[in-house]
């Protein structure tokens, strides 16, 4: 367990520097808070989208594995998003947009950059498959998941009108666009030109890096102090609540081992930084995502090879 600690704390490591070069920018040259939103708003317009059109374009070339984890892993999500709306409603009294953004922040795992190289780390190659499934599935659902709950808190009514308008403007969200154009393309059997491909690719390569800055600069906008509350009870949800609950059903669901190993490991992961995306895009708990995802992604480095060690 130790030497996964250590791999998890090397594997983390870059990304708390890139975390770092984005709040030492904005405190060296004083740059003004607008200069975080709109870095914000251009990782999230652009190339969040660039990233999850090229994943869901390639979407049939993923090996079949085990459908029934999709229902154990993201059956939990919808669980503890719901717990966590709740808490957030009853211990933080914040409103709906506000409560949703937490609830996501309680079941988006940082898959990409710690989830698939500490599965082939910690399971083995074998483990892959099940992983990249989840992946490809995870920004689908749970960017569908948030944004129609906070278009709902926003919009929702039970008239006509009212549901029409929060449909509206789910389906105009550039990530869910780039969602289902990416699977829609999938689907056509077409190759996309490398003319269109190569900035495509670019473009998606720069999402993590430029998403960890972005995070940092939000840090020196709030401060580290801000939010800590609700960042804390984020974390609390995250790495220990959600990995329990994706636990149980995949027991309930008699999945084997190594699948089941594979899904509790990504749900004990730390808290994505596309929460904090989702944040600033809706303005609500910016400060409270960022202190999560640092928390958790620090603290990480102990519960992660410790839930991994408990199914093993």
């Amino acid at each position: 367990m130790l030497s996964e600690s250590l791999h998890h704390i090397l594997l983390s490591a870059p990304l708390f520097l890139l975390i770092f070069i984005g709040y030492a920018a904005m405190r060296a040259f004083k740059w003004p808070h607008a200069m975080a939103d709109h870095l914000s708003k251009f990782v999230f317009n652009i190339l969040v989208p660039a990233l999850l059109f090229s994943t869901m374009s390639r979407f049939s070339s993923l090996p079949p594995v085990d459908s029934r984890l999709l229902i154990a892993f993201f059956g939990s999500c919808l669980i503890v998003f719901a717990i966590g709306r709740l808490a957030a409603w009853r211990l933080f009294r914040l409103d709906g947009v506000s409560q949703s953004v937490f609830g996501v922040g309680c079941i988006f795992s940082n898959n990409v950059f710690l989830g698939i190289p500490l599965a082939k780390a910690t399971l083995g190659e074998a483990s892959l498959p099940s992983v990249s499934l989840i992946v490809a599935f995870n920004a689908l659902v749970l960017w569908t998941l948030v944004t129609v709950s906070v278009e709902w808190s926003l919009h929702g009514s039970l008239s006509f009108r009212g549901f029409a308008k929060m449909l509206r403007s789910v389906l105009l969200n550039p990530i869910i666009v780039a969602i289902v154009a990416g699977l829609a393309f999938d689907a056509s059997g077409l190759a996309l030109p490398a003319l269109i491909d190569a900035p495509v690719q670019m473009l998606a390569k720069a999402t993590s890096p430029m998403a960890l800055v972005t995070l940092g600069m939000g840090l020196a906008k709030f401060g580290f102090r801000a939010g800590w509350r609700e960042g804390s009870a984020i974390a609390v949800f995250k790495l220990a609540v959600q990995p329990a609950v994706v636990w149980v059903l995949a027991l309930l669901l008699g999945l084997p081992p190594l699948e089941t190993q594979s899904i509790v490991m990504l749900a004990s992961i730390a808290v994505g930084f596309n929460v904090y995306l989702m944040a600033d895009q809706f303005g609500k708990m910016g400060a409270a995502t960022a202190s999560a995802i640092v928390m958790s992604t620090l603290l990480a480095a102990v519960t992660t090879p410790v839930a991994i060690a408990l199914v093993r």
